[in-house]
């Protein structure tokens, strides 16, 4: 779900994608005016209909966005990232996680006003749009069915000329001063009361033929559609400027259509019928949810020019026309991969077990946000604190670590014999990250360059593959090979933490054996009474404050294994040496370490 702390970066996104496709639509109009059927100047249209809600997709269903947006970074390590060190929890310093602080503008405030004022623009519209549906209810109730005879056998003559078979009422109204069709459920053709008084028979004829062809081109469905994205981006001029050449070019490929129908002497009579029902017409209100006849003066003008002029299409006119369009359709549909900014919808996990036990632990978390979840393999079992945030989506930090070890050895990027890197030279406020590293070294020490360097190493797409196949959270890298998992775009819920691990510890992955025992190795914290305590800690910090913290592993003892995930929030105290402590006195609390 869309936020308002999110709706900055998907505002600007959709006036991008919405500016830019209209504006190519615009230019290739121009340019391939005469190269274009009426057809395909109105089928053309249909491309930004295909991109407006480009911006709503989520992510994963974004052909090719996969590998393109990997490489998206924010930002680098070297320019606007800066360490710094958890209070150890032991002695012994297991549990030290070093960190990087990530600096960001708070755009809270601006945020707020334009999602406000966003969402007032969609409501006044909306409003405007319901008392539209209300007008046309009304209309449908004074609506009387057609009872003369001669008129009925020639709109069934012309839905029979269009090859149309299906149920379309047909009749008269004191409501309307210009003939309109509208209906998605049961089609209506409503036409001025007493028209037969003052149209001929001909003038009905054209008229019929132009309203079944909005029929048969399903053009009130597409009136729908259209006003929900007008509702949406009422905000972008070049949205209503482009639906409003819409339709206009509707009409005149409408008229396109009954003219390919009519002999070349009758194109004149076409164009009279027009003229004759606009003069009538000249103060009609437009319904954007119904299809006119009629429009503005100067739109009537554009379609009498095209009539004056109109010339049966040739062969190689649509040929032309129909390259153009699949041409311009692969263009414009190869913004997906950079334009989806919905990846975060998928916020939660849906999480259902039959064994679970939800158990108050608020005690432990004092001053702090969180959750915690234990597995008790033995006993198929899960132990939940706080349901909501169990199954909340954040940034994993450094406990995301463990997999990119994992990565690195089944990539080969790493080996079991050799996994050293040479220090990058950056120097670092922390003694342990200024010097070579190598797997275990960059675990205990929590070197962030580290693991940075084994990502930038692999061929794109690895990772998100990787991701895909492991099932990691969200599987989003928007936020850059440098900070993806550093309070950005990749998130994990303490839930799917527990259930990775388990799968980690089972290798379940179906990768090496040998490399699934290194990283259990690297992250072996220490033995108590007969019981081996395994697990990585994570701080999140955000403009030098610690927001996020975790600690996620495991726990041998005996002939049991307990798999566990504890995750803490607050503004600026929340790091993975607090949640080690509070995984520890629950773990103890319980009889387990």
């Amino acid at each position: 779900m869309i936020t308002s702390s999110q709706f900055l970066s998907i505002f600007l996104e959709c006036l991008l994608v919405s500016s830019f496709t209209i504006g190519v639509i615009l230019l290739l109009k121009r340019l391939l005016k005469k190269h274009l059927t009426a057809q395909a100047h109105y089928n053309l249209w249909f491309l930004v209909l295909l991109a407006l809600p480009l911006p709503l997709i989520p992510l994963q269903f974004m052909p090719f966005a996969d590998s393109l947006s990997f490489w998206n970074s924010n930002s680098s390590l070297q320019s606007q990232t800066a360490p710094s060190a958890e209070v150890p929890l032991r002695q012994n310093n297991w549990m030290e996680d070093i960190t990087v602080s990530v600096e960001r503008y708070d755009l809270t405030l601006l945020n707020n006003a334009l999602f406000f004022i966003w969402i007032s623009g969609v409501a006044i519209l909306t409003v405007f749009t319901l008392l539209a549906m209300l007008k046309i209810s009304k209309i449908k109730k004074h609506t009387n069915s057609l009872r003369n005879n001669g008129l009925l056998s020639l709109f069934e003559d012309c839905k029979h000329k269009l090859k149309i078979t299906g149920c379309i009422i047909v009749g008269e109204s004191s409501l309307v001063k210009t003939p309109m069709t509208f209906g998605l459920l049961k089609t209506y053709v409503v036409l001025p009361r007493h028209f037969d008084e003052w149209l001929s028979e001909k003038d009905i004829e054209y008229i019929f033929l132009h309203e079944l062809s909005h029929y048969k081109n399903k053009d009130f469905a597409v009136n729908y559609f259209m006003v929900i994205l007008q509702v949406l981006y009422w905000f972008n001029p070049l949205v209503w400027l482009a639906f409003r050449r819409m339709r206009l070019d509707r009409e005149i490929a409408c008229d396109a259509k009954v003219l390919n129908s009519l002999d070349e002497k009758a194109y004149m009579e076409y164009g009279n019928s027009i003229i004759h029902f606009a003069h009538n017409a000249s103060r009609a209100v437009t319904v954007d949810l119904a299809n006119h006849l009629n429009g503005s003066k100067k739109q009537i003008k554009t379609r009498i020019e095209k009539i004056a002029c109109f010339k049966p299409e040739s062969k190689l006119l649509r040929w032309k026309s129909a390259a153009v369009l699949l041409f311009a359709g692969i263009f414009i549909a190869g913004q997906a991969p950079f334009i989806s900014v919905m990846a975060h919808e998928n916020s939660s996990y849906k999480f259902k077990d039959d064994n679970i036990i939800y158990e108050d632990l608020g005690n432990y978390f004092a001053g702090f946000d969180g959750s915690f979840v234990l597995y008790d393999k033995e006993a198929d079992q899960y132990l939940i604190h706080n349901r909501n945030k169990s199954t909340l989506r954040v940034s994993p930090n450094s406990t995301y670590k463990i997999y990119s070890a994992l990565l690195g050895l089944e990539s080969g990027t790493i080996t079991v014999e050799n996994s050293s890197a040479k220090w990058n030279g950056l120097k670092y406020p922390i003694d342990s990250w200024n010097a070579d590293q190598d797997l275990t070294s960059a675990i205990r020490n929590s070197v962030t360059w580290y693991f940075q360097s084994l990502d930038q190493q692999v061929q794109p797409g690895t990772i998100q593959t990787f991701l895909d196949r492991i099932k990691y959270g969200n599987r989003d890298l928007t936020g850059g090979i440098d900070e993806y998992w550093l309070e950005s775009s990749l998130k994990i819920s303490p839930v799917e933490q527990v259930q990775l691990l388990k799968k980690f510890y089972a290798n379940q992955f179906g990768f090496k054996e040998k490399n699934i025992q290194t990283v259990k190795d690297s992250i072996k914290l220490e033995r108590k009474e007969g019981a081996l305590l395994s697990g990585k800690t994570g701080t999140g910090t955000v403009n030098g404050k610690n927001i996020n913290g975790w600690f996620i592993g495991y726990v041998e003892s005996g002939q049991d294994t307990y798999f566990f995930a504890t995750n803490i929030q607050n503004e600026d105290d929340s790091n993975g040496s607090k949640a080690a402590e509070i995984t520890l006195s629950i773990l103890k609390q319980k009889g387990i370490y």
